[in-house]
């Protein structure tokens, strides 16, 4: 089975694929050769160069920026990008367009959508996203940051953590509890709020990496005005669960890209260190190979649903809990490739802490190294396995519901 794309989807691609030429030097290796410190620059400049030529966000209406064109044509986009070596977005795109901005079409007022929408495609503004809390991980609707609704504005207090670029970011989403006599999955409300005010203050996370891309924000009487509250007071649940199928599975047609191009480069790791005739090797390689296959159909199937009308629903569960676990093996393969290599940190670390690398990367020891340590929260973020498998289990397979611990907060 080889899908391919309509015939005007095909000439579209063909058009962009020449753009992008356009951008790089004939001689152009990728975005992964860049140093580490150039690399976020250069993602922001190509960027720019394609929203001022109408490529960004060309699936969403065009009276919001956009091109109002199917999901279909930016799977196209992805390829060619991946094709020649280019960055696939900022970082702060998988909050502020996959996350928030396809939850803000769906939810947001026609004003939010005027005022926001546009802002989010040319880049203006950045968003990261509020919702773990110290002590609300996987339980998510027992989050207990708190917004009471004062002269017109939310007063938020508390704090939230593993905030991904909330240190880049100028505005947040956040999962707040407006009202504590309600059930736990009942009194949450989802907000936009500022970052830049004196109530939020920012401290970011060193990771195992050495990386700092998370964060701890707290709230200490941060406002934000009544007209931010995306969806209805004491339904964020409903909200913030529909933006968590947008994080889980907004990406699965287009993930299995970035994954083929990471196995070509360490296929070529295989060979530089001589283990590529190796049985053994060669069988984790045909393993993650056949994996690599079944994400870009189980990706395919998700752009059938999208181009069909309907939602993402629990299969983004499954593509995050496919793509996390795949992810684990690959690296653990990468480093017995390596062997004695990994003792030491030799050449560029990863310019993308989640996921694969950019396009073009060295097979530079520090670079798997970084991937590997960075793997390691693949199956945490975005909603631990357990959850992932729980939500498999109940939504697709009919199983029965898991018993819930009563909470003082449960009713």
């Amino acid at each position: 089975m080889n899908p391919t794309f309509s015939p005007d989807v095909q000439a579209f691609q063909k058009e962009f694929a020449g753009v992008l030429r356009e951008l790089v030097p004939a001689d152009w290796a990728g975005a992964g050769t860049l140093p580490r410190e150039e690399y976020d620059p250069f993602a922001e400049r190509i960027r720019k160069e394609l929203y001022e030529r109408g490529y960004i966000g060309i699936s969403w209406p065009k009276e919001y920026g956009g091109r109002g064109l199917s999901a279909e044509y930016q799977v196209a986009i992805t390829e060619e990008l991946t094709r020649h070596k280019l960055p696939q977005a900022a970082m702060s795109d998988v909050f502020s367009m996959q996350m928030f901005g396809s939850t803000l079409l769906a939810f947001g007022t026609e004003e939010q959508k005027q005022r926001f929408l546009p802002r989010i495609l040319s880049g203006e503004i950045k968003w990261c996203q509020g919702y773990s809390e110290p002590q609300s991980g996987s339980d998510l609707a027992s989050a207990a940051t708190t917004a009471v609704l004062e002269d017109g504005q939310w007063r938020i207090n508390g704090q939230k953590i593993w905030t991904s670029t909330a240190h880049i970011a100028d505005w947040i989403f956040v999962l707040v509890r407006t009202d504590s006599e309600a059930a736990k999955h009942r009194g949450l409300t989802l907000l936009a709020c500022p970052m830049d005010q004196p109530g939020i203050e920012v401290r970011q996370i060193k990771q195992i990496s050495g990386e700092a891309d998370f964060n701890e924000v707290f709230f200490t009487d941060a406002v934000t005005p009544v007209e931010n509250t995306i969806g209805e007071v004491n339904d964020g649940w409903r909200v913030a669960t529909a933006l968590l199928e947008h994080e889980r599975g907004g990406a699965a047609a287009v993930l299995a890209i970035r994954f083929a191009e990471e196995l070509d480069r360490l296929e070529e790791l295989a060979r530089e260190h001589g283990r590529n005739h190796e049985e053994g090797i060669r069988q984790r390689i045909a393993w993650c190979r056949a994996r690599v296959l079944a994400m870009r159909l189980m990706g395919y199937r998700a752009l059938t649903r999208t181009l069909s009308g309907e939602g993402i629903g629990p299969e983004g569960a499954m593509n995050k809990f496919f793509w996390s676990e795949y992810q684990r093996v690959l690296m653990d393969l990468a480093m017995d490739i390596l062997g004695e290599s990994v003792l030491t940190l030799e050449g560029r670390r990863p310019a993308i802490p989640d996921g694969p690398d950019a396009p073009g990367a060295p097979t530079d020891s520090a670079g798997w190294i970084t991937g590997y340590l960075n793997a390691r929260a693949s199956t945490i973020f975005a909603g631990t396995n357990q959850v992932q498998r729980n939500l498999l289990s109940e939504k697709i397979l009919g199983m029965p519901r898991e018993p819930k611990v009563e909470t003082n907060r449960s009713r």
